[in-house]
């Protein structure tokens, strides 16, 4: 109990010298005593398994053998067997808990440890979140100007306390500026203007510089959204390095950097990768998650929930996503453990308050006018074009990522990067829409207008004496009835519809570059443009002709009939579930962003009709088809299997194939095996009785196999490549006439290995293959074996019946 009571005193003392004199310092104090007391028992490891040793509490995953049920680079996982290792050490533990108070004690830890890496990976994720929203806004607005009161404030910031600052010029101060007013003395004119244009370009090319240099040089994996590849690491697949420290680091650096450059991406899809990387590194903490793959993809389930959670202030909507998009295998427990996650996060992102308006998003928005049931027209036709936009996206952009990968293109990453951030910062200045960060223009396309509002899409005409435009108004006295637009109203459509065609071609380019990119954001942006379009053209129909039978009995002149910032809402909705095909994750986290449960049949009509107008052009959301694309092992649960073929069809060996290799339970020695696995690049063997009877006895890993030999001939005597090398339960009682010991591997032999016969449908073998999250599957005939079926023989099966090339399932 020692480790525990210095656990407990560090905790407390920690937790009472840490300052106190702010809210967000209470998650911090928090967060440090927690980390402390998990990282104690590091420094007493060895008398802590004493203690534990002594009173007979077995840890079932520290097998004899090192590396003896562990995993290659780019290999699937046996989800059966980590299933059972985990009931095997939960048993073990029920059963010693009842023979000292000590490991009761340690059970109830074991028990509760779930919950802390919980808690732990909630603080690590939204504190990673808020620094990342701060440092993004900070260098955003950096390549616009200084702030002479601190370098380290933002343009909002420091205006906050300037006395100068006026509600029709907010953003003006005396205390920001320009980098023309630093280096050649007025803030306004054609000099000003070039010297503006010259540093914005400038930063953007430093910023995306620096990005796709520290991706390459010290970490590959942290380019890209991330959330392909964490639906395949999910689903089981290996792939070393992907959520490491090194990748933590560099992503976490890089998104700020990529944000900051003006490219048209979004920070809200690696949040998730970034949230999954904490996750996976503080799962070394636990044992029982640091040794079972399973358990691994339960945390990380809940870490990719609490990604969404912090991406964009939305707890309910980040466990939805996880259920709903990323996760192969979700029991009940990961959904309540998702919750508490992603209600940590966004506890900590919200005292951390990263934009000083106490919300957890750029653009929260509250709308208060009620929507007419003639209005689901309209929000149809977004459905529509969401789901039209979203599917030629797809198209558009895998047809531009298969060049990059088969052409010279994708020889250099450094200089794409570079261009497409010369070309877009170029393009983007002139135009205040497109010049403004995304999260920046999503924000000011759902702004509802208000009294105070200076925006152009708030220029509209107030009726004053004689019918004469207001000077200094931009909305009638009470706020609420629709109006003419003005001038600035007008200016600002044409910048829009210039900043959507914009926003459509440069994302297919810029997705999928070497450097963080999220695609979130600029699908909200592109359907956040055409909605706000078509609410001002409903606001503007609506205004003129009131007396249309459409609006009569619901719009009279002089009421507020239509908000623009509504249709732009739900246009983001419908372009982001075009392109992902999310439905009930993306209207709870529009729900959350928006806290209005009116607008929920709205939200649902336009993201079903965009996905089923995606869909009907074509199946594949963004991250299926890149995980298509990229060849990635990964069995899609959502896809239909509808071909009649069986389990002979699709087994190896084929006709004409050379015989299946297999090992007999008694009749081979080392040096046979060894022969075997070097011929061979399998990642198993069947074993079998003999080679005459072909009788099934189970199915053995490589990586054991090597493993265990390995070891035997270290650590056994007599142990030469002449041993025999024996699977039966009892070595033979006759001597082998002065031959070399046998050498057992009965212990790591799978003796319920899952086998099918030759006549079973595809359609089931695919089925068991999802279910059951199969690496390989055995195919017998009376009991005989016939062949085997690998995950890998099922896609290409899939792909060839789909008139794809099977060969592009090779990702190794």
């Amino acid at each position: 109990l020692a480790i525990w009571q210095r656990r407990l005193f560090f905790f407390f003392f920690f937790f009472a010298v840490a300052p106190n004199n702010h809210f967000g310092n209470f998650v911090f104090k928090m967060f440090t005593s927690v980390v402390v007391v998990v990282l104690i028992p590091a420094g007493y490891s060895n008398g802590f398994r004493g203690q534990v040793a002594s009173a007979g509490l077995l840890d079932l995953l520290d097998e004899g053998v090192p590396g003896v049920g562990t995993y290659e680079d780019f290999n699937t996982i046996d989800w059966v067997r980590e299933k059972s290792k985990d009931r095997d050490r939960h048993r073990e533990i029920n059963r010693q808990k009842k023979q000292s108070d000590l490991a009761l004690l340690l059970s109830l830890i074991d028990a509760f440890s779930g919950w802390l890496l919980m808690l732990l990976i909630g603080l690590l994720s939204g504190a990673l979140a808020g620094g990342i929203d701060i440092a993004a806004h900070w260098l955003t607005d950096l390549k616009e100007g200084f702030c002479m009161k601190g370098f380290w404030f933002t343009h909002e910031h420091c205006c906050w306390k300037s006395n100068e600052t006026t509600f029709q010029r907010r953003n003006k101060c005396p205390q920001w500026k320009s980098w023309a007013e630093l280096m050649v003395g007025v803030p306004e004119g054609a000099s000003a203007y070039v010297v503006n244009y010259l540093m914005y370009v400038s930063w953007a090319l430093i910023f995306s510089y620096l990005a796709v240099i520290l991706v390459r040089a010290f970490a590959p994996y942290a380019c890209g959204s991330g959330i392909p590849e964490i639906k395949t690491i999910l689903s089981g697949f290996i792939i070393r390095g992907y959520l490491g420290k090194w990748t933590l680091l560099i992503k976490t650096i890089t998104l700020v950097l990529a944000v900051s450059s003006g490219l048209s991406l979004g920070k809200e899809g690696p949040l998730v990768h970034v949230a999954c990387c904490c996750g996976n590194i503080l799962c070394h903490l636990f044992t029982k998650y640091r040794k079972n793959e399973a358990k691994r993809r339960e945390v990380l389930s809940a870490a990719s929930a609490v990604g969404v959670s912090v991406a964009f202030g939305a707890p309910i909507g980040g466990v939805l996503f996880s259920l709903e998009e990323v996760s192969y295998y979700f029991p009940l427990k990961t959904l309540w453990r998702s919750f508490f996650a992603a209600l940590v996060a966004a506890f900590t992102l919200r005292s951390i308050n990263p934009f000083g308006n106490s919300r957890l998003v750029l653009f929260y928005v509250e709308f208060h006018t009620p929507w007419h049931f003639l209005e689901l027209f309209p929000f149809v036709l977004l459905g529509i074009f969401g789901g039209l936009w979203g599917a030629l996206f797809i198209r558009a952009n895998i047809a531009w990522c298969r060049r990059r990968k088969t052409t010279r293109l994708g020889h250099y990453p450094v200089l794409e990067v570079v261009v497409v951030a010369l070309a877009t910062a170029v393009l983007a200045f002139p135009n205040e829409y497109t010049r403004m960060s995304s999260s920046e223009l999503i924000s000011e396309l759902f702004n509802d207008c208000s009294l105070l509002d200076s925006s152009k899409l708030c220029d509209y005409i107030s009726p004053g004496k004689g019918g004469e435009r207001a000077a200094n108004f931009s909305m009638t006295t009470n706020g609420l009835a629709d109006r003419a637009a003005g001038p600035g109203v007008y200016t600002a459509l044409w910048q829009l519809v210039l900043a959507l065609v914009f926003k459509m071609f440069i994302t297919v380019v810029t997705f999928g570059m070497k450097v963080p990119s999220g695609l979130f954001i600029p699908s909200m942006a592109v359907g956040a443009i055409a909605g706000r379009l078509l609410g001002i053209g409903m606001e503007q129909l609506a205004y003129y002709h009131h007396e249309w039978p459409m609006f009569k009995g619901w719009c009279s002149l002089g009421a507020k009939c239509i908000t623009p910032g509504l249709y732009a809402m739900l246009g983001a909705a419908a372009c982001l579930g075009g392109v992902t095909r999310m439905t009930v994750s993306l209207v709870v986290i529009m729900f959350e962003l928006t806290g209005g449960l009116e607008y929920i049949v709205p939200l649902m009509a336009a993201t079903m009709t965009s996905k089923w107008v995606a869909d009907a052009l074509g199946r594949e959301g963004i991250y299926e088809a890149h995980i298509r694309l990229n060849g990635y092992p990964f069995l899609e649960p959502k896809e239909e299997f509808e071909q009649k073929t069986l389990a002979m069809d699709v087994m190896r060996p084929r006709r004409n194939d050379p015989p299946l290799s297999v090992l007999t339970q008694d009749g081979m020695t080392v040096e046979e095996v060894e022969g075997m696995i070097s011929d061979t690049s399998y990642s198993g063997f069947p074993v079998v009785v003999s080679h005459q009877s072909q009788r099934l006895v189970g199915f053995v890993l490589r990586r054991d196999l090597v493993i265990s030999i390995d070891n035997a001939r270290c650590c056994q005597d007599g142990i030469v490549g002449a041993s025999r090398v024996l699977f039966t339960e009892h070595t033979p009682s006759h001597p082998y006439q002065g031959g070399p010991p046998p050498l057992s591997l009965r212990p790591i032999l799978d003796l319920s290995p899952l086998a099918i016969t030759d006549h079973t449908p595809m359609e089931i073998t695919v089925d068991i293959f999802r279910k059951l999250g199969l690496r390989q599957c055995l195919v017998t005939q009376n009991g005989c074996l016939l062949g085997i079926i690998t995950k890998k023989d099922i896609l290409k099966h899939m792909a060839q019946m789909a008139n794809r090339d099977p060969d592009s399932i090779l990702f190794n």
